[in-house]
Formats: structure tokens, C-alpha cells, sequence
């Protein structure tokens, strides 16, 4: 196929990989990519076309750092937990508290320098708990903790997740598949109400879902929570490209006991 090749679809599809003795090769290629075009700071671009590390370094560092190599991964690491929102800062910050739109903890923004929204702060909750296993340091501590703060101020008014805040411009934001399935996937093992009232959401929006990745997000998300409904329907939406394949094959891989989002 032509084109360029992307960071999110081959880390999502080496993730997927791992669960197919036969995929070895085709796993190693894309390791041998991703090794290849990782930045000076740490991080990876979305595609060559980006010449700035982003979000994509979360999805890459979940591959760990027996993928990686344990230098590669320890910069990502450094590069994610370095990252916030530039909604937190302090003129912002200000900004925020004077209109009464105040966002209290950091999240992730999508690029550098930009404002925190769900989808990068789940990916980077979800590489950090992971790189919890092999870096007992302080500063991943103190950011998963904000990262989950940061998402449960984030609950829209009907119980799951927008894409950035749960009101702009006086109206309460619709919630989303994709988001609050990844929300809920990075919140595996939490406990609060606003985590249960989602979760209804979510098995609410699951049987009438448009879209493979949304169908999967929520599968992930659910199945983190242990509120999957069963018993469980085969997927409705089929897959329309590399990635939305590969996250239908790891929410179908999470369903029969391996989650590689939340293990090594």
C-alpha cells in the first residue's frame, strides 16, 4: 500500500502481533521502524510529515522496554511525564478561574504547548502505568495521579467523555465512543461514582456504536471495569483500516484474557 507509514497504527498493530505466533516478521518490522525514527528528545511524531515529538510517544512507549530497548523506552518515559496541558498554566490557569471554566490537575495535550484533552492523557496514563512496573520514580506517581484527576473533572453532564472539557461556550458537551471508552480503559482499577455513571453510559452506547475503533474503544473500556454485557455479541462495525483492525483485534485478544494496555 502506498503512503507513509504512521507511529499510532504500528504500534497498535505490534500490540496486536504479539497474540499471532505466525506475525514474528511482521512484528519486527515495525519494531525496527519505530526504533528508527525516534526523535532526539524521546519522543515519536504521528508521521514524517511532523517534525515535533507528540501524543504519539504514548502509544509507542506501550510497547515496553524489552521492545523498545531500555534507553529508548526511559526517554520516552522522560519525554511523556515532562508533558502537560497548556491549560495549566498559570495565565491560563488564571484566565480559567475568572470565567468559572476552571481545570484543576494536568492532563496531555495532542501536541506541545497545546491544551490537555481525554484521549492523549488516557494513552499517557496508561504508558505511565506500565512504566510503573520498571520506574519506581516519583514524577510518575505524582503524574498518574493528576492524570486521573484531570479525566474525572472531564465527565461530561451525560456520563462519559468529549474529546477536551465537558462544557465550551455555555453548553454541556455529548460524550463519544472512542473517548470514553479510552477513558475508561485508562481508569482500570479506580473507583469512583463518576467511573460507575460512565460505565452506564458506555453499555448504553455500545449496541448502537457507528464506528469499529468507537465499538473497540468501548469493549476495552468496559472489560477494564468488568461490565461488559454479555453475553458478548461479535463486533457490528468492520474494520476500515490498519488501525481500527488492530484495535479489533486487541479488544477481541483483552476479551479472552490478554490485555497488553494493562500488562506486560
Amino acid at each position: 500500500m502506498g503512503g507513509p507509514s504512521w507511529t499510532e497504527p504500528t504500534a497498535y498493530s505490534i500490540l496486536a502481533l504479539r497474540a499471532q505466533p505466525s506475525a514474528v516478521e511482521a512484528e519486527a518490522s515495525g519494531l525496527r521502524w519505530l526504533q528508527a525514527t525516534q526523535r532526539m528528545d524521546g519522543g515519536w511524531t504521528p508521521c514524517s510529515a511532523v517534525h515535533e515529538s507528540t501524543w504519539a510517544t504514548a502509544v509507542a512507549a506501550l510497547l515496553g522496554p524489552a521492545a523498545l530497548g531500555e534507553a529508548a523506552y526511559h526517554r520516552a518515559i522522560a519525554w511523556i511525564v515532562e508533558r502537560t496541558g497548556e491549560d495549566t498554566s498559570l495565565l491560563i490557569r488564571i484566565r480559567q478561574f475568572l470565567t468559572g471554566n476552571s481545570q484543576g490537575d494536568p492532563g496531555w495535550p495532542w501536541f506541545p504547548g497545546t491544551s490537555a484533552w481525554v484521549t492523549p492523557t488516557a494513552l499517557s496514563l496508561l504508558a505511565l502505568r506500565k512504566a510503573q512496573r520498571f520506574l519506581d520514580l516519583p514524577k510518575i506517581r505524582e503524574r498518574l495521579g493528576s492524570g486521573v484527576s484531570c479525566l474525572l473533572e472531564r465527565v461530561c453532564h451525560d456520563g462519559g467523555w468529549n474529546h477536551g472539557a465537558p462544557n465550551a461556550l455555555g453548553y454541556d458537551a455529548g460524550s463519544y465512543p472512542e473517548t470514553t471508552g479510552a477513558a475508561l480503559l485508562a481508569l482500570a482499577g479506580q473507583t469512583a461514582p463518576r467511573i460507575q455513571t460512565a460505565c452506564l453510559w458506555a453499555r448504553r452506547a455500545l449496541p448502537g456504536c457507528r464506528t469499529s475503533e468507537g465499538e473497540s474503544w468501548l469493549r476495552l473500556g468496559l472489560l477494564a471495569h468488568g461490565q461488559l454485557p454479555g453475553p458478548v455479541a461479535p463486533p457490528f462495525c468492520p474494520p476500515r483500516t490498519i488501525q481500527s483492525l488492530s484495535l479489533a483485534l486487541l479488544a477481541e485478544n483483552a476479551l479472552r484474557g490478554s490485555n497488553p494496555f494493562l500488562e506486560e
